[in-house]
């Protein structure tokens, strides 16, 4: 099975989540089961994309409070997500499919007060 490499970051609060680490170098499959698929593996595979990898930092890095930084199946409002230095939203957000060496940066814009 093929893998991709990133580099994540977080920022603004998150990296408390996440063992007080701000930046991680992680690996992730190049392909995973499609929704349809659900677990399957051998069902219908597409290529990983940042919802995937939003629920595979959730479920591998996250040490607490899941809630967060997830919520209804993407990043909880406040979490600006940037890939190589771009808004995701101009990258199409979730269906962005990640590739080999990309930088994604998760910040958190809310502030206790």
């Amino acid at each position: 099975m093929s893998t991709i490499s990133l580099k994540i970051e977080f920022g603004g609060g998150l990296e408390l989540l996440f063992s007080n680490q701000r930046s991680h170098r992680v690996s992730i499959p190049a392909h995973v089961p499609s929704p349809a698929a659900g677990e399957a593996a051998d069902g219908p595979m597409k290529p990983a994309d940042l919802a995937y990898l939003i629920f595979w930092l959730r479920d591998n890095l996250l040490k607490e409070r899941a809630e967060l930084f997830v919520e209804n199946g993407t990043v909880r409002p406040g979490v600006l997500v940037l890939v190589n230095d771009t808004d995701w939203e101009l990258e199409g957000e979730g269906d962005y499919e990640v590739k080999d060496g990309d930088e994604i940066v998760f910040i958190s814009t809310l502030h206790g007060g």
